[in-house]
């Protein structure tokens, strides 16, 4: 049975750095396609970044050049590190997996697995 389970999140003020992780078990290879989501009580889940089986990125604009995501294969660990964090970042954070997949996108429905999200709160 896959399993997601993401670690890392936290509380923090505006300006520092959380990173979080997603540790993928019950696959026995490398998972192709990763990512992070965010959702705020009341509005949609939105797509932060993912990774694709090319390892090519993809990231919201608002978290572009604050944000990094990255996978280690040998681990099967997904990584999301976040840098000048502002208010608006606080969400549930969730990682998603695709077990085999060419090309992904911010879009929830590429994805099959999903960890139970951690929280990360951002205080002024």
């Amino acid at each position: 049975q896959v399993e997601l389970v993401e670690s890392g999140g936290g509380s923090i003020q505006a300006g520092g750095s959380l990173r979080l992780s997603c540790l993928v078990s019950g696959w026995p290879k490398s998972v192709d396609c990763m990512g992070w989501f965010r959702q705020v009580p009341g509005k949609e889940r939105e797509g932060v970044a993912t990774v694709d089986s090319d390892g090519n990125l993809r990231y919201a604009d608002v978290v572009q050049g604050r944000f990094t995501i990255s996978k280690d294969n040998a681990k099967n660990t997904l990584y999301l590190e976040m840098n000048s964090l502002k208010p608006t970042d606080t969400a549930m954070y969730y990682c998603a997996a695709e077990l085999s997949c060419g090309t992904v996108d911010l879009y929830d429905f590429y994805f099959t697995y999903w960890g139970r999200g951690a929280q990360v709160t951002v205080s002024t």
